[in-house]
């Protein structure tokens, strides 16, 4: 058991992938599929019940509003509350349109019943909307709440529906804000433990704004316990500086010497060593004459490095669109769906980390988050 805690835990290849699509490539069909249906609006519209179960929102929002038992054991709701553009585990549910998206936003009704449900599902898990900009604390009943969440882990996928759903439906501002909440609950008070490798997983990665998730995986860096063991930022450089500190520094006369072998061909240095001047040299000359060609091979080593840095750093200035060769190499894939574009944009936002695909995923987050999530 020790050993199973204390495991390295290991990305997950195809939450990488459901999410990148969800930032990058939806819709997932053609959008003219549901365009003059509209079940999703005028369900919030409380015109037509969700199916199976027959049930309007406004039933929803009044009685179904802390009845934790019903909110925790009905599977059918979630995606009509919180739609996508993608299919959930609720075949009767409908995707979400660019154009039902578009007029969703438009009317009042369904915006104004949209944030009661977020707040309602909130409250279901100890959590409280706070005020208009999105920020949450913890509710009344959280230490019951949380301790239900700890345990009840199917909940995880509720939540990354509802963070696709904010976005979806204008409200991409009260992501980062719950994430969080959660992180900080997570790693810092541990009050739900449990629910932090599907917060750095999947929560971190339903925010589209790339600058707003590298802010939240550098707080998770820095509480994360065991550091060694977090691998969705970009790699410490600790190792890399203090290998240059060990190195002497060059002397002005081995500057001037290394910049004029850098234009002296290989053949060259080798017909000057191997020639009848260097015979008669004395073995403090030999050894002082070898020292300074591997200095100047070192320098000329760093020299090339800063070079690919700096050409590195120049292609990657487009954050989610330039940076596209590695993922191959990180996942070990043979899947062919993806282009090299997907794939190495995929490996920019995990932070240039070794993974390995999972050939199945935990059995919490494994089939659901490509359906009911």
């Amino acid at each position: 058991d020790e050993t199973e805690l204390t495991a390295k835990p290991k990305r997950s290849f195809y939450a990488a992938r459901d999410l990148y699509k969800y930032r990058h490539q939806y819709p997932n069909f053609k959008d003219l599929r549901y365009q003059n249906d509209l079940c999703n609006l005028r369900f919030y519209k409380n015109k037509i019940p969700f199916k199976p179960d027959g049930v309007y929102i406004e039933e929803v929002l009044n009685k179904w509003k802390g009845d934790y038992e019903k909110l925790e054991h009905n599977h059918t709701y979630i995606q009509w509350l919180f739609p996508l553009r993608e299919q959930g585990l609720n075949f009767y549910a409908k995707e979400l349109t660019t154009y039902e998206i578009e007029e969703f936003k438009k009317t009042k009704e369904a915006i104004r019943r949209f944030l009661l449900a977020y707040k309602m599902m909130l409250e279901f898990f100890g959590i409280k909307l706070v005020d208009k900009s999105g920020n949450v604390t913890r509710a009344a009943n959280w230490q019951q709440r949380f301790q239900h969440l700890n345990e009840s882990q199917h909940n995880y996928l509720r939540i990354t529906r509802i963070l696709k759903s904010l976005g979806e439906l204008g409200y991409e501002s009260f992501k980062s804000p719950l994430v969080k909440f959660i992180l900080h609950e997570a790693l810092v008070e541990e009050t739900i433990p449990n629910i932090r490798q599907s917060a750095l997983e999947y929560f971190v990665y339903t925010i589209r704004d790339r600058r707003e998730r590298r802010k939240l995986l550098r707080f998770a860096q820095q509480h994360y316990i065991p550091s060694e063991h977090f691998i969705w930022g970009p790699p410490k450089k600790q190792k890399s500086e203090g290998s240059k500190t060990n190195k002497k520094p060059a002397s002005p006369i081995f500057i001037h010497n290394s910049y004029i072998s850098k234009h002296k061909k290989p053949k060259e240095l080798k017909n000057t060593l191997a020639n009848g001047s260097s015979v008669g040299k004395t073995t403090e000359e030999r050894k002082t004459e070898l020292t300074k060609n591997g200095e100047e091979n070192d320098q000329d080593e760093r020299e090339m490095n800063c070079d690919a840095v700096k050409q590195n750093s120049e292609k990657n200035g487009d954050a989610d669109t330039s940076q596209l060769s590695k993922l191959g190499q990180i996942y070990n894939t043979s899947d062919t769906s993806h282009s090299k574009n997907d794939d190495e944009n995929l490996n920019n936002d995990c932070g240039n980390h070794s993974g390995t695909i999972e050939e199945d995923l935990r059995d919490t987050e494994n089939s659901s988050n490509n359906s009911m999530s």
